[in-house]
């Protein structure tokens, strides 16, 4: 029992760590990814991406986990692979396309439920910590991701870094669209900010 306490002990600093290493990863996209480029293209596999300057809300994630040492393009690309039928089908596709997958929203939210921690969603801005990500559905009916970072705003609801049309933001945003998704995913492999 003791060995048990001494390691969730452990663990909570290391989750917050590497919460705090994903925000800052993210933050330094504002000012370099400034244009939304929803656009298909080829691109490189392992670690593809499409030119820095341009990206949508997934690329984000992406490029903030890649700071990390985790390449998201070839993660969510082995476990669709090894796990097709979990994945939705919503772009016609018979197989995975390492190109555009790890791109897309739903995609992400069922790698996070699979490999993560699927939390609760809520009206709470307590239940939020640095790191976390979370999923909207915009009014237009289109999903959107992003990351909660750790700075608030005045009545303390966490900000998040996220592209939803004008570039890499970390804006007030969290409660501003119905949340559809909450999730946490720091793999042990993650590496610790500043390496």
């Amino acid at each position: 029992m003791r060995a048990i306490v001494l390691a969730l002990l452990f663990s909570v600093p290391a989750m917050a760590d590497s919460g705090r290493c994903l925000v800052e990863a993210a933050r330094k996209q504002i000012g370099v990814t400034v244009l939304y480029d929803s656009g298909y293209r080829r691109i490189p596999y392992p670690n593809g991406d499409v030119p820095q300057e341009r990206g949508v809300c997934t690329d984000v994630l992406i490029r903030a986990y890649r700071q990390l040492g985790v390449d998201l393009q070839v993660r969510v690309h082995e476990d669709m692979s090894a796990a097709w039928q979990a994945y939705p089908k919503n772009w016609g596709l018979r197989r995975p396309d390492s190109n555009i997958d790890h791109r897309r929203v739903p995609n992400l939210g069922t790698f996070f439920k699979r490999k993560g921690k699927s939390l609760p969603v809520t009206p709470s801005a307590k239940d939020y910590v640095p790191g976390d990500l979370v999923t909207w559905r915009l009014p237009s009916g289109v999903p959107h991701i992003g990351i909660v970072s750790d700075k608030k705003t005045a009545a303390g609801v966490p900000l998040v870094i996220h592209n939803i049309g004008q570039g890499t933001q970390e804006e007030d945003a969290l409660f501003v669209f119905t949340l559809t998704g909450h999730y946490r995913y720091a793999p042990e492999d993650l590496r610790p900010c500043g390496r």
